[in-house]
């Protein structure tokens, strides 16, 4: 994309071309439009990945495009020495920027898995492509102006207008692109190798053809050489990049993975089972682990269904594990399971070991599953659905950039408005040992949607995990334990067990009065609600 200043200058003598000038300066400007399409495609396939990898969307992207549009200044500047033989110039560089970018998301993907971290992986390819695309603009401009009748005035205005609007249509085309059809269809690594392909071929195919009579024989001999080896290393990347992804994958979770999907929503990946302990992982983060799931589980459901429970939601939770717990009660008539990605929930169906553990809770007739985003789903029951006895919020931590609406004020309020009289609701609100922050803004927030509190804790979890998103933030074990926040609209709900509760595992009242002391030991004082407008989780 063109975000630098352009030299207006006029070049030297019109060049020889095999065409008629019109002719030329559409083909310059189609690979102005295919280079921007290929340069937006590069930037976002590297938002992409440093959220998924590092976490935290705002802030990778934020990293990723100020450092990419410094750096395409700087390859705005350095472009000008190559102005001279801009031809060659222009053919060399597309070749390294369609290796650069093209192999971006494979290097980027085996410094996580190997390497444990890919911070300066992203910066440095940031760096690198955005100098590349920088570098693009003058040669271009040089290569527009050279197309032209002898002796006819050139636009030099009409040309940088013509060479704007090449290249914005073009980023258009490759920001609609990429989450549309490449990154469904062929995935992240398979997408970016294309994409280096063809910004390969479209830009030597451009210099070796239009301005072949500008080459010495070297230099044609050299673009030759240089797009053959780019594009025999893009191909070979691509034929490889099937086992490439098993033994990442293998380095990221271990030896047993046994379900790898990428939907639409995100990437589910199933290690372990059967006969041994199954680990859920959505997007690389630990979303469930056979060994110590009951203990979150069990405390995020039980304290909610003292009262009368017979409507009961949970946002998220399309694991079925959450709903296994709520399904224990006989009285419970209808549950409502509100989830994202239908694929989660359609796994949590169909994969045995995954319905074992949650004891087939998805198959019993009184659940229905409504395949939405919940905050919009909240919207909508507000104004159609019966009122619930409970409301459960199962749904990933509010560290976790994307999910930081599901934790304002504005949610919480729609939350209120499904709720019956006495209603309670239960919210997963992150753990409270390494994020106290984040956990007492939930509370805050709640409290200052209307609802009032009851913050508890689990201890328990185990230990010693180094991958998904503890990996991926530095951290070098998973956190010790899960934070809840139990609320209620008309009065402060008591803490407790009903008394017809089923047997469990690990919870108790004596566990639940010490969770609710140990969370108050741990209070910060002075934290502000979060909203839409502004979210204020910080871990």
């Amino acid at each position: 994309m063109i975000d630098s200043p352009v030299s207006l200058s006029v070049p030297e003598a019109p060049a020889a071309l095999p065409v008629r000038p019109r002719t030329g300066r559409f083909l310059v400007l189609g690979a102005v439009f295919v280079c921007a399409a290929c340069g937006l495609v590069y930037e976002l396939e590297l938002v992409a990945l440093a959220s998924y990898l590092i976490g935290d969307s705002v802030t990778q992207a934020s990293v990723v495009l100020s450092v990419m549009v410094f750096a395409m200044g700087v390859g705005s500047l350095l472009a000008k020495r190559l102005r001279c033989r801009a031809a060659v110039g222009f053919g060399l560089l597309e070749a390294a920027l369609a290796l650069c970018g093209g192999c971006s998301a494979m290097v980027l993907y085996a410094t996580f898995a190997w390497l444990g971290g890919s911070r300066y992986a992203l910066v440095g390819f940031s760096l690198a492509i955005g100098v590349l695309i920088g570098a693009e603009i003058p040669l271009l401009m040089t290569l527009i102006q050279r197309v032209a009748r002898r002796g006819e005035r050139r636009d030099t205005s009409g040309d940088v207008a013509d060479l704007f609007a090449a290249d914005y249509v073009g980023a258009l085309v490759g920001g609609l692109a990429f989450p549309f059809l490449l990154l469904p269809l062929l995935g992240q690594l398979t997408g970016a190798l294309l994409t280096g392909a063809v910004n390969a071929v479209a830009g030597g195919a451009l210099v070796l053809w239009l301005f072949r009579h500008e080459l010495t024989r070297r230099e044609r001999w050299l673009l030759v050489v240089a797009n053959a080896v780019v594009l025999a290393l893009l191909a070979t990347a691509t034929a490889l990049v099937d086992d490439f992804e098993r033994a990442a994958r293998r380095a990221v979770y271990g030896d047993r993975v046994r379900v790898a999907v990428q939907t639409d929503v995100q990437e589910i990946v199933v290690t372990g089972g059967p006969g041994g302990p199954l680990d859920l992982f959505l997007d690389g983060r630990l979303r469930v682990s056979g060994r110590d799931e009951h203990r979150y589980h069990e405390a995020l459901v039980h304290p909610a269904m003292r009262g009368r429970r017979a409507r009961v939601v949970i946002l998220g939770g399309g694991d079925g594990l959450a709903a296994r717990e709520v399904l224990r009660y006989p009285d419970v008539e209808s549950l409502t399971v509100v989830e994202l990605d239908p694929a989660v929930v359609e796994l949590a169906r169909t994969d045995a070991d995954l319905s074992a553990l949650n004891n087939r809770a998805l198959r019993d007739p009184r659940l229905r599953v409504d395949a939405a985003d919940a905050f919009t789903w909240l919207r909508e029951a507000g104004r159609q659905e019966r009122p619930y006895d409970v409301v459960i919020s199962d749904l990933p931590d509010p560290g976790i950039t994307p999910s930081t609406k599901l934790y304002s004020q504005e949610f919480y309020g729609l939350a209120s408005r499904v709720l019956a009289g006495g209603g309670r609701i239960v919210v997963h609100a992150g753990p409270l040992a390494t994020r106290p922050r984040a956990y007492w803004t939930v509370d805050a927030t709640l409290r200052a949607a209307g609802l009032r509190t009851r913050p508890y804790r689990t201890t328990g979890r185990l230990s010693g995990f180094t991958g998904g998103p503890d990996r991926g933030s530095g951290a070098a074990v998973a956190p010790h334990d899960w934070g809840f926040v139990l609320a209620g609209r008309d009065k402060r709900p008591g803490l407790g067990l009903a008394a017809d509760v089923p047997r469990l595992r690990s919870l108790s009242p004596a566990v639940l009065r010490s969770g609710e002391r140990s969370a108050e030991g741990a209070r910060v004082r002075g934290v502000r609600p979060s909203t839409l407008v502004h979210p204020r989780y910080t871990g």
